[in-house]
């Protein structure tokens, strides 16, 4: 019996992304749809591709994560250190799944994008969401305000 369920991966599921995920702060945002995107194909990708999704999630994490983690820094976000915490977290499971997939356990690496999946949207819109606000208001004196206006409507990635 496998440790995981088998899964198909040619399920469709709701999608990651949604305008719901904007936080007003235009390279976060970009960042975090592509790091949606990416973690779509990891959850869609056969076997073979397996590998190639998830060190494209893993190499955009890390990069995006670098980011945020040094805008925290430099202006001295109040809850940083847990923020920064959660990011290391991330990255070392990331990390490990890595390893075991090289040791062909894929369904490992299928369970980690469907974690992932459900991680994503209360990250961005608690603890990211907590820093755009920060950002805006050492730089504007208020709040980030996000308008919606003429986006394209979400569209599933289709497995």
């Amino acid at each position: 019996m496998p440790a995981f369920p088998a899964m198909n991966p040619t399920e469709t599921s709701a999608p990651i992304w949604s305008d719901s995920l904007l936080l007003g702060h235009a390279a976060i945002d970009g960042e975090h749809e592509q790091l949606a995107e990416l973690i779509e194909r990891m959850r869609c990708a056969a076997a073979p591709e397996m590998a190639q999704a998830l060190d494209a999630v893993l190499q955009h994490a890390a990069s995006h994560f670098a980011a945020e983690n040094e805008l925290m820094r430099t202006t001295a976000f109040p809850p940083r250190d847990c923020h920064i915490s959660e990011h290391e977290a991330v990255l070392s499971t990331l990390r490990g799944v890595r390893a075991r997939l090289a040791r062909g356990e894929v369904e490992v690496a299928r369970r980690v994008a469907d974690e992932l999946a459900a991680w994503f949207p209360p990250h961005v819109q608690h603890l990211d969401s907590a820093l755009t606000h920060w950002l805006c208001k050492l730089q504007h004196g208020a709040k980030p305000v996000v308008l919606r206006v003429g986006r394209k409507p979400e569209a599933a990635l289709a497995c």
